[in-house]
């Protein structure tokens, strides 16, 4: 288990936009060639927009892109006609495919804090697709077969323990408050990448929601990697 705290992550985006951005993993002008990807994770950004900030219309291609918003309404549009409000609880993905644009804001007046991971699809090319599962509950896994892949939603109380899914990667992201894991403490923004993970179980400290990918088996070494936002 290789954990990573929230501190060491990468500090991009643009403060004087509104944007600020931390990247667990290489990303963009951020090139660490060590740190490119785990299983089929290439990104996994901790995104908080000022109101009226955003990103302006780019493109993307051959990712698979879900999203989590922790507080405040992210705005979402792109090339295919989508245009959607995500909210706290809301899965969204974007399956950039061949090719496809969007933009996202926060076109409300609080804050906006979100999780965005991008992950390397299984093959290339396809037509891009869009999907926005409301209120997920924690019981239901949502599927990524485009890159062998499955995101699990864990909300804990303090004391209550949840099975970590086995799996060849598993990577566990805190979103907020305190767990216990393998005897590790991790904090929000902290994250452990866990290989051959068997018989994993964590463990609330405090109130604490979780992201958790299982990935089966690690997507093609061909995958892009991500290019930077404008």
């Amino acid at each position: 288990m290789d954990v990573r705290r929230a501190d060491e992550r990468f500090r991009g985006g643009d403060r004087a936009a509104g944007i600020d951005t931390r990247h667990a993993f290489s990303f963009g002008p951020h090139y660490d060639p060590d740190n490119l990807r785990f299983g089929a994770l290439i990104a996994c950004n901790e995104e908080r927009l000022a109101p009226g900030a955003g990103f302006d219309e780019h493109p993307h291609s051959h990712t698979e892109i879900v999203t989590w918003v922790i507080e405040g309404e992210l705005t979402h549009r792109d090339s295919a006609g989508h245009e959607t409000r995500v909210r706290p609880g809301d899965v969204q993905r974007l399956s950039c495919a061949a090719g496809v644009r969007h933009v996202e804001r926060n076109d409300g007046d609080v804050p906006l804090a979100f999780v965005q991971m991008w992950l390397a699809p299984l093959d290339a090319g396809g037509e891009p697709s869009y999907e926005i599962v409301r209120g997920i509950a924690d019981p239901t896994p949502y599927a990524v077969p485009e890159s062998g892949a499955m995101l699990h939603v864990r909300r804990l109380g303090a004391g209550e323990r949840t099975a970590v899914p086995d799996g060849e990667h598993v990577y566990v992201h805190v979103v907020r408050g305190e767990v216990r894991l393998d005897g590790e403490k991790l904090g929000p923004g902290d994250a452990a990448r866990v290989t051959d993970a068997e018989d994993l179980e964590a463990v609330g400290l405090s109130g604490a929601e979780l992201l958790i990918w299982e990935m089966a088996r690690p997507a093609p070494a061909t995958a892009p990697r991500p290019a930077p936002r404008p």
